[in-house]
């Protein structure tokens, strides 16, 4: 009895929980029936799942990827028309989330065996407003100015983030996306002088985000070992690290921006605080 009471407490530590978001384009049965075969093939996993229903528009990938980049996991999907899935996948790439089209490879093996051509079909009578096309564009921005991309050129944003690798800059942009807010994530290259495009831009509001530089070595260390590279040791060293945070915010406090430090705030919370700074900057201009 001993052994086998062991055994269970062993068994317990040994389980991993992982989030597992659903995404279908319909009433969700069929990712739902997928996911929950797969995972009774896996043994110690726990598994919480997101179920989003009947996802046929591009202004719902916004709302989306808010919430995976608060709450990463793995993403199982049936989203066939073209322009959502694009979206849906593109931002769970930028945001580091693996993403899967439930079913494949089944489709691409049968087309290829049979010989008949892959015909993904759109969806028809979408409602279009001003709602949507402002989440639209703001997810193709964002999704346009990430981690550098398209630095040089950051007018047309609404709020750029700036910080150090790995400051949750990508998450909190994708969730201020998901609100209709255009965001660019500017990323400080130790070494590097920020691009020139950042400081001399005048209309948009620019907020710097600083990171706790023992919860950041943490985060590094991760990264490194899911990317198996061994070799890229100052990435996370920790004197390293605070050096670099250390002069993120010196840059922060020289230009006058704003400063949140992300340490122990989710991404909602500082994407919340982005917001009311947005609007009070928005009510001393008029």
């Amino acid at each position: 009895m001993a052994k086998e009471k062991g055994k269970d407490k062993a068994k317990a530590a040994q389980t991993r929980t992982i989030v597992l978001h659903l995404v279908s384009h319909a009433s969700g049965e069929l990712v739902e029936m997928l996911a929950r075969n797969a995972v009774n093939q896996l043994d110690g996993l726990e598994v919480k799942r997101r179920l989003w229903k009947m996802v046929r528009r591009l202004d719902q990938v916004p709302e989306i990827l808010g919430v995976l980049a608060s709450s990463p996991g793995y993403v199982l999907h049936s989203i066939s028309h073209g322009d959502v899935r694009a979206a849906l996948e593109e931002g769970c790439h930028r945001l580091d989330i693996p993403c899967q089209f439930a079913l494949e490879p089944l489709i691409g093996r049968l087309a290829e065996y049979s010989g008949a051509t892959v015909q993904f079909h759109n969806s028809s009578g979408d409602a279009f407003d001003e709602d949507y096309y402002r989440r639209v564009e703001a997810m193709k921005y964002t999704l346009a100015h990430d981690d550098g991309i398209g630095s040089d050129d950051l007018e047309g944003a609404d709020v750029i983030i700036v910080g150090v690798s790995r400051a949750t800059k990508t998450p909190t942009c994708m969730y201020l996306a998901s609100r209709g807010i255009k965001a660019a994530n500017v990323p400080l290259v130790p070494g590097a002088q920020p691009p020139l495009a950042l400081l001399r831009a005048s209309k948009p509001l620019i907020v710097g985000l600083t990171v706790d530089p023992v919860r950041l070595a943490m985060v590094r260390a991760a990264r490194l070992t899911a990317l198996q590279d061994d070799a890229n040791t100052d990435y996370a060293d920790y004197d390293g690290l605070r050096k670099e945070v250390l002069e993120a915010r010196r840059l922060f406090i020289r230009r006058g921006w704003p400063i949140i430090d992300a340490s122990h705030r989710s991404i909602e919370q500082t994407a919340s605080m982005i917001i009311e700074m947005l609007r009070k900057r928005a009510g001393e201009g008029q």
